[in-house]
């Protein structure tokens, strides 16, 4: 059997026409003599939409009681079991009544479409999951049904119902929407003319991105990577460079000259993160795109060109916008074909663009030569060409001839290239001029005279200068990106190392401290506060040998020791963000220490409050009234009103001490000084007074206790007291013909007892905050207390070596289990015997 399709009506706003367009499309397929049912549909009292409704079959409905209250919800068995080509299923974000099968009523829907059944739906943009925050913001008014985005981009038809703003506040004031009581009130809310228009653009938007979205998992799909040009995409190269700016301009224009143009820009970096970019420009260019309404994106890749096609071809890019190469003629020549031309010749049916900027072209000076090559090196390479260089020339003078010229000038050329490997640029071109005056003075007729008579001897002099200049060009360049990536490597492993040892649980500012003395090879480091050193490491150098650096305002970090380059700078300099850092979180954590103890105090101060201006006001008024209406002396009380103002506010006291008993027994509890007596307790003997204090209807709980229970160690007055609030709650959230059921078991040394109703239950998610004080889940009545009981009942049983928590109920509903420690006494165990 195939799996059924959904389709669904979009809506922006209720009142749009959904499922008025739903039931037309309805009978449309019916009188094509297609199988349609109503399973579920809302008329909200719409006259139009409940005219629409009849001739159609529509499938009963199914009640459940709550608090109460009966609610009817779809039957979904009773639609499987009619098994229709096509259900009506109107608002699919609904939430389902509790005792339902399924939470929401998307849920069932996923259940018709697995028995085959086509479903027909309705919703609005402000029950989509991922636009849930947004509605809130436009509208103010936050939703709690929600569906999540993957249940409706799976339909396989999603239409919106449009309806002008102006045109659906029309029919709001006409009363077609909203009984008139409403009206009002909905025109100067939700349906503002605003948020309509809002709200409207944001059902198409989401609507276009899941056409888009649908388009790209069709081009994956089938392997396509030839652009489509179902939307016009520019992406704009960037390099980190001054000329972004103009290029991200240049491609928004790009973009707005289409309808519905979209803007990306992307920057690639390599693996190591060792290409060159400036950082803050990069920030300023990602915030120049958001303006734009672009987006910003940054893929990894060495071989930039083929990067930047890959992800233009991956994004269905049309167009292809890049900058005109900073770089001057000379380095163009000597490093071939830049980025711009490998892109033009990969870009295949992406159109590129290449913009002149005001930076092309500026870099004319060849790059620096020295700098990637130690002094030791260099000096190195000058005793090579100073030590090797005659001893070569007397080799090869021994064993000189017309036929080895070519083998000695290759020798010479040997030596400049091994000098330059190892010496840079300068050793090399001295090694060529010594190598070039040795070939002339010693193998070049006429002998020993420095004369260059013929051409060939200059070329070949000027040879061995370009062959020097090249190979220490290679040579340096190495040198120094090998000293970079070295650097780079250091820089990570000491933040790495810094951030490990915080954690690892070591103190952040003294791993701070420690590791900065380390790195840099210092004598000493210390971080003071004025005159007040708060961590140090190492001995401090004399003043001459110091170097001072602020931390902020709070205080400066002492480095003694060697000077200090200018990379340690920028490196330290990072150092100091982090300890800055480091002491507005240590300072954050001791107010927040300071401030957290008087906050939970104001808390529950402030919940006393609340709690003593209206639960210990009730039964303080009622017995206040009853005392004074019997000491008036204007009015003849019959003995019977006495008896019964006297009842009152006996009754009215005693509620009044157990909530002032309960207040003091939290602030015990709190503050950890409860009072426990331990002693064998038989739950047997203890339940008959508990059950006298709650004063029940016979039948109104079930109990089952093994005749083998042995006795627990707990305090029996604590005790009774927890086992009375968990009755009391069972009771009051159970039905009348499922009496909560009292049950105890043994397990490794224990006694569990459980407290069972049949009541709503409580979610996984609230079921810790039931044990909070002051707190009344579910608890819509005034009469219920102040909500300590479940507070005081976990204080008191954790106080006697035990644990209560919540469990659901089979079938639904609560379980309180309370586990406390088996008494091992022998006459316990005589007991259980």
């Amino acid at each position: 059997m195939s799996r059924g399709r959904l389709r669904v009506l979009l809506g922006a706003a209720p009142g749009v026409g959904k499922t008025f367009a739903m039931l037309e499309e309805g009978r449309r397929l019916r009188a094509a003599g297609k199988d349609v049912v109503v399973a579920v549909v809302e008329t909200h009292g719409r006259a139009g939409t409940a005219e629409l409704l009849d001739g159609f079959e529509v499938v009963p409905r199914t009640a459940f009681e709550h608090r109460g209250v009966s609610l009817d919800e779809m039957d979904l068995d009773a639609v499987i079991t009619r098994h229709p080509q096509i259900a009506l299923v109107d608002e699919l974000a609904h939430t389902n009544a509790p005792g339902s099968r399924n939470a929401k009523r998307w849920q069932d829907v996923a259940e018709l479409l697995d028995a085959g059944v086509d479903v027909y739906s309705t919703v609005n943009i402000q029950h989509i999951e991922s636009l849930n925050d947004v509605v809130q913001q436009i509208t103010g008014v936050p939703q709690r049904e929600t569906i999540p985005d993957a249940v409706l981009r799976s339909a396989s038809q999603i239409e919106v119902v449009d309806l002008a703003p102006q045109a659906l506040r029309d029919r709001l004031a006409d009363g077609e929407v909203y009984p008139a009581t409403r009206i009002d009130a909905a025109l100067s809310n939700y349906f503002r003319l605003g948020n309509l228009t809002a709200l409207r653009e944001l059902a198409l938007l989401w609507l276009a991105d899941e056409v888009d979205s649908s388009l790209q998992r069709y081009r994956a799909e089938h392997g396509i990577d030839a652009k489509w040009e179902a939307r016009e995409r520019v992406v704009v190269a960037l390099t980190g460079g001054p000329e972004g700016d103009t290029l991200l301009r240049r491609g928004a224009r790009i973009a707005a000259r289409s309808s519905g143009g979209e803007l990306l820009a992307v920057h690639v970096t390599s693996h190591d993160g060792l290409r060159a970019a400036n950082p803050e420009a990069l920030a300023r260019q990602r915030a120049l795109v958001e303006q734009l309404g672009g987006s910003y994106h940054q893929v990894i890749g060495d071989d930039i060109p083929t990067a930047l096609v890959d992800f233009a071809r991956g994004s269905n890019a049309s167009q292809l916008v890049i900058g005109v190469s900073r770089r001057g003629r000379l380095a163009a020549l000597l490093s071939g074909p830049g980025i711009g031309a490998t892109v033009i010749r990969e870009s295949g049916d992406i159109d590129v663009h290449i913009v002149a900027h005001a930076h092309a072209g500026m870099r004319f000076a060849l790059p620096r030569l020295t700098g990637g090559l130690t002094r030791r090196r260099r000096i190195a390479g000058f005793a090579t060409a100073l030590i090797v260089g005659p001893l070569l020339t007397w080799g090869l003078s021994a064993t000189s001839s017309i036929e080895s010229m070519a083998s000695d000038v290759l020798a010479f050329q040997l030596l400049v290239v091994v000098v330059a490997m190892i010496g840079g640029f300068w050793p090399a071109m001295f090694a060529a001029v010594l190598s070039g005056l040795a070939l002339d003075f010693f193998f070049v007729a006429p002998l020993y005279t420095i004369t260059i008579a013929h051409p060939l001897h200059l070329l070949a002099l000027g040879l061995f200068m370009v062959v020097a200049a090249l190979v220490s060009f290679v040579v340096d360049q190495a040198a120094r990106r090998s000293r970079i990536a070295s650097r780079a490597a250091a820089e990570s492993e000491l933040l790495a190392t810094i951030a490990g040892g915080v954690l690892r649980g070591e103190d952040a500012l003294q791993s701070l401290i420690s590791r900065t003395r380390e790195s840099f090879g210092l004598n000493g480091v210390r971080l003071l506060a004025g005159d007040e050193v708060l961590y140090t490491d190492g001995e401090p150098a004399e003043p001459e040998h110091t170097t001072v650096l602020p931390v902020g305002d709070r205080a400066t970090l002492e480095l003694s020791g060697r000077d200090l380059e200018a990379s340690d700078r920028r490196l330290l300099a990072v150092i100091v963000a982090q300890i800055d850092a480091s002491l507005e979180h240590t300072d954050l954590t001791a107010t927040a220490q300071e401030v957290g103890p008087l906050a939970e105090t104001d808390r529950v101060r402030s919940a006393l409050l609340a709690a003593v201006g209206h639960d210990l006001r009730r039964p303080l008024a009622a017995a206040t009234a009853a005392v004074t209406s019997l000491q008036s002396h204007g009015i003849a009380l019959s003995e019977a009103d006495r008896s019964t103002l006297l009842a009152t506010a006996a009754e009215s006291l005693d509620a009044l001490a157990a909530l002032v008993t309960n207040l003091l027994d939290v602030s015990r509890v709190q503050a950890g000084v409860l009072a426990v007596s331990f002693a064998d307790v038989e739950i047997d003997d203890l339940l008959p007074s508990a059950l006298d204090e709650l004063a029940l209807r016979p039948g109104a709980i079930e109990i089952d206790l093994p005749a083998d229970l042995p006795a627990v160690r707990a305090d029996e007055g604590l005790l009774q007291r927890v086992i009375v609030n968990l009755i009391a709650n069972a009771v009051r959230f159970s039905p009348d013909d499922q009496p909560p059921l009292l049950a105890a078991s043994t397990f490794g040394g224990t006694v569990q007892l459980r407290v069972c109703d049949h009541g709503p239950g409580v979610p996984d998610a609230r079921k810790s905050d039931m044990f909070v004080p002051f707190q009344r889940l579910g608890d819509i009545d005034n009469l219920t207390g102040i909500g300590l009981g479940l507070a005081l009942s976990k204080g008191f049983v954790e106080g006697m070596g035990g644990t209560l928590e919540a469990d659901d109920t089979p079938g639904g509903g609560l379980t309180m289990v309370v586990t406390l420690p088996a008494s091992t006494s022998p006459q316990s165990e005589r007991a259980a015997e």
